[in-house]
């Protein structure tokens, strides 16, 4: 009796090795893709309502201590970001046609 209880336990811990060696392949890497799409657009979203509170702010404060017309203001964040834009242009690589 004792050689068949044996047996069951070592089929029992082959059966959970071998579920968690298939788990460990399977849902492990999937998780961590996971969380880093997560993370990912987390940070993006919180990143562009960042930037458009910046934008936000930097008019505000243009608004308050610059006299003039606010058209005037707009054009010079405009003209700011189309200066950052073209200096971001000109820094890509260009793609490869093979």
């Amino acid at each position: 009796m004792s050689e068949s209880g044996d047996w069951s336990a070592q089929a029992a811990d082959t059966i959970e090795s071998v579920v968690g060696s298939i788990r460990d392949k399977t849902t492990v890497p999937l998780t961590t893709v996971a969380r880093g799409i997560v993370y990912g657009l987390v940070a993006g979203v919180v990143g562009g309502i960042a930037l458009l509170l910046l934008a936000i702010g930097v008019i505000r404060v243009l608004d308050v201590y610059i006299p003039g017309n606010v058209w005037t203001k707009y054009a010079v964040i405009g003209g700011l970001f189309t200066v950052g834009g073209l200096f971001f242009w000109s820094r890509r690589k260009p793609k490869n046609k093979d």
